[in-house]
């Protein structure tokens, strides 16, 4: 009878054991074929798909910045860091090469440690492979019977990785998904985030702080929580030292090393050149033009952006080009890279110039002029009610303005928020600081800080090398470079005396310094005057008149021709912004953009051929193959014995006139031309610098047209934008490792034989000329 009970007993025990393995091994059956939930195929297991960051390079193969949903870049198993991978396997999975996805000793471990015995510190029983198969297709889990059901199917996942991947990949594959914080995924975006460092150049301690982050990133923030952040990268340490893959006396010295994090945030905002990485974002992902797209009073940009979708190549290119399988480029999860013009070291030293001229040198001066002034920073020249209309329409154009509104707030109640002080962080030029302060004078607050922009092209190639659109994007947005116009001065005349150069005229031919009067097609009279007397009612060379900016030269040249023919060949020269043929174009009352103006004196130093300007010469995808070429548009036109002409009449501005501050006060003895400008009131400042192989254009001025130095001396282009082009390009050529010098010369045409030696050549208007061209008479006048 006993005999028979433990038959029974064993048959049941046999039917409980085989039911087990028949339900357990139907369970699995039914989660591989996804009939518990989704379960990824061969095919997504073969090709995971993740979001990639666009990268951008500079000419100089240094990172610019990212385009991204997630910071991720993918690196190959061979630039893996050998430090980061001991740490993960020492720390994460120590049987990692050892075991097919699933680690039974580690199993065993949680089963009898963690939920028998109660140690939570004993560690988890997920390899490296199972974490991967949770990043790579799992959401969150809600509840624990969903978690319960992903813990199979990780184990599922995990042992057809082990089968489709190698070792070597699948630590790739997940180092490479691994989430942090700060927007950073993956261990190469992690090592640029904290350490400002690629995945080569990490140490030993370095690499154990990322791996230990990685239990829980949020609680080990090293920024946040730096003391328990470098008690987990000791425990890593430790590991490794178990490991053997450190010795007793490593571990010793290196526990006690500080994190030494060096924080670099990867965002849209900070990093280098970021008005250049905004420009080209939004040209790469234009629409194709449609008028109806755009407000009435952006008729010229709808001109402007039809003629670039129909000629540049980068305008709307993702919107321009498919991939394979039909569907449009992201920049933003592709992986693409961009390999840029920009130069990294130009542009360093371009922003640094900028800091330093505008933001310790200019800025004090207008603090200090508006000081106590009731309606600062504006002039004094505005009337109240002018006064009011422009803040209030900043006002209106603010961001919390417009939540307000849509929140339902009255005008009233608005008015009265914008009054109230608030907690912010504001900008000044020793970095952002947090303060108290009403809206309302916060508008006046960034309103008192001077724009400047800064653009410059190598005039062969019409690479852009450096860009800056303000003095800082953050708080700043406003592109100067690309989308700001303003007018532009005394800067235009060169393109005047283009006109008498190209129609047979020299440097050294005379012309009458006295007023020319033009008559108008109102019937009245105009005479341009000038801002000095020197020399008035002499004869004297056009390369004097330039050099001295002299209105009254430029006015004559004007009298052979006609406005007609200076609209005409300044279109030639690349300028596509609109001009009417009337007297005043020879003072600078059209608006152009920095980077159009740039782009015409380019012509100069490239012997009469117009480039324009180039921002990205290939992009290729995240495989590495190249699927964009761009190549500089160039077309001849003006001759090259015109554009040596012209750099001839441009040095005699350094040499002799306006820009000769960069001769004595710089001390420049390089080849150089150029040209200040200043309009009317001083509000804009302009300085184009030419040297053979670089062409820079500064502006610096107000956010709005009234808001200026109140005198010329201090507020003319001389004054306010040349010290940024000469602080710029000292440092450009203090490296000898870029290939720009003071030795560079300007070539001359074969058959060369016009005589340059003007008689007055030597002769200036004062050891500093101020510009002629600061009376302007407004546009509208002439109509």
């Amino acid at each position: 009878m006993e005999q028979d009970l433990f038959k029974k007993a064993l048959r049941w025990l046999y039917g409980i054991l085989i039911g087990t393995v028949l339900v357990v091994a139907l369970l699995f059956f039914m989660i591989s074929k996804g009939a518990l939930g989704f379960m990824p195929s061969f095919e997504e297991l073969e090709n995971p798909k993740s979001s990639l960051a666009t990268i951008l390079y500079s000419s100089d193969q240094e990172v610019l910045g990212k385009f991204f949903h997630e910071n991720r870049t993918n690196v190959t198993y061979e630039e893996l860091n050998e430090n980061v991978i001991n740490a993960l396997i020492s720390t994460e999975d120590i049987r990692f090469y050892k075991h097919s996805g699933i680690d039974p000793r580690g199993l065993a471990r949680v089963l009898f440690r963690t939920i028998i015995m109660g140690e939570e510190s004993s560690g988890g029983g997920s390899t490296i492979t199972q974490q991967l198969a949770k990043l790579l297709f799992h959401d969150p889990a809600r509840n624990l019977w969903q978690r319960s059901l992903q813990k199979l199917k990780e184990w599922v996942i995990a042992v057809k990785l082990e089968r489709s991947y190698t070792k070597q990949e699948i630590l790739t594959m997940y180092l490479n998904k691994a989430p942090f914080i700060y927007g950073a995924y993956g261990i190469e975006s992690a090592a640029h985030t904290f350490f400002s460092k690629s995945m080569d150049s990490i140490r030993v301690e370095e690499a154990a702080t990322l791996i230990g982050m990685l239990q829980n990133p949020s609680l080990y923030n090293p920024l946040r929580r730096p003391d328990i952040t470098q008690n987990r990268r000791n425990i890593v340490l430790s590991q490794m030292r178990k490991a053997n893959h450190i010795t007793q006396e490593d571990f010793d010295s290196l526990k006690t090393v500080p994190l030494n994090i060096q924080f670099q945030r990867d965002d849209h905002i900070h990093g280098l050149a970021p008005y250049f990485r905004e420009h080209l974002r939004l040209k790469l992902a234009a629409e194709k033009p449609e008028r109806e797209n755009y407000s009435s009073w952006q008729e010229q940009q709808f001109i402007e952006d039809s003629i670039a979708w129909l000629e540049d190549p980068l305008f709307g290119w993702t919107n321009k080009n498919l991939k394979a399988d039909g569907t449009k480029y992201n920049i933003y999860s592709d992986g693409l890279k961009i390999y840029t013009t920009i130069d990294s070291r130009l542009q360093i030293y371009a922003e640094n110039a900028v800091k330093q001229h505008i933001g310790e040198e200019i800025q004090p001066q207008f603090f200090k002029e508006k000081e106590g002034r009731t309606r600062a920073p504006f002039s004094n020249r505005i009337s109240q009610e002018q006064y009011e209309s422009i803040i209030t329409r900043a006002m209106k154009n603010s961001d919390r303005y417009r939540n307000l509104q849509r929140a339902g707030f009255s005008e009233d109640s608005i008015r009265q928020a914008f009054k109230e002080p608030v907690e912010m962080e504001v900008f000044t030029w020793q970095g952002n600081v947090d303060t108290v302060m009403s809206p309302l004078d916060s508008l006046h607050y960034y309103k008192s800080f001077l724009r400047a922009s800064l653009l410059s092209i190598d005039p062969q190639s019409g690479h852009v090398k450096a860009y800056i659109g303000g003095p800082n994007y953050q708080h700043f947005k406003y592109d100067m470079v690309s989308q700001g116009k303003r007018q532009v001065g005394s800067t235009i005349k060169p393109f005047v005396y283009t006109l008498a150069m190209q129609e047979g005229l020299t440097p050294c031919d005379m012309a009458p310094n006295i007023p020319q009067t033009f008559n108008l097609i109102t019937g009245q009279t105009w005479t341009p005057r000038n801002s000095s007397s020197t020399r008035e009612g002499e004869m004297v060379s056009l390369k004097w008149g330039l050099a001295n900016s002299n209105n009254n030269i430029t006015a004559w040249i004007l009298k052979q021709f006609n406005p007609e023919a200076v609209v005409s060949i300044i279109h030639d020269l690349g300028i596509q912004s609109p001009m009417d043929p009337v007297p005043s174009i020879v003072l600078g009352v059209p608006e152009f953009g920095l980077d159009e103006l740039v782009a015409g004196y380019c012509t100069y130093a490239n012997k009469g051929v117009h480039v324009e300007p180039l921002m990205v010469t290939r992009i290729e995808d995240r495989y590495g193959n190249v699927i964009g070429n761009f190549s500089p548009r160039k077309k001849e036109v003006i001759s090259e014995e015109t554009a040596y002409l012209m750099i001839n009449l441009l040095e005699g501005v350094v040499n002799q006139g306006t820009g000769i501050r960069l001769r004595f006060r710089y001390q420049f003895d390089a080849q150089i031309g150029g040209k200040t400008g200043t309009t009317q009131n001083h509000s804009d400042g302009w300085f184009m610098g030419i040297t053979p192989n670089l062409v820079t254009g500064v502006w610096v001025g107000g956010e709005d047209r009234d808001i200026h130095f109140d005198n010329i001396h201090l507020g003319q282009g001389a004054n306010t934008a040349l010290p940024v082009w000469a602080l710029y390009m000292k440092e450009v050529y203090a490296n000898e490792e870029i290939p720009i010098t003071q030795e560079d010369t300007f070539e001359e045409p074969v058959n060369f034989n016009i005589n340059l030696n003007c008689p007055d050549e030597n002769i200036t208007a004062g050891e500093e000329p101020l510009e002629g061209g600061d009376t302007i008479v407004p546009q509208d006048e002439f109509f």
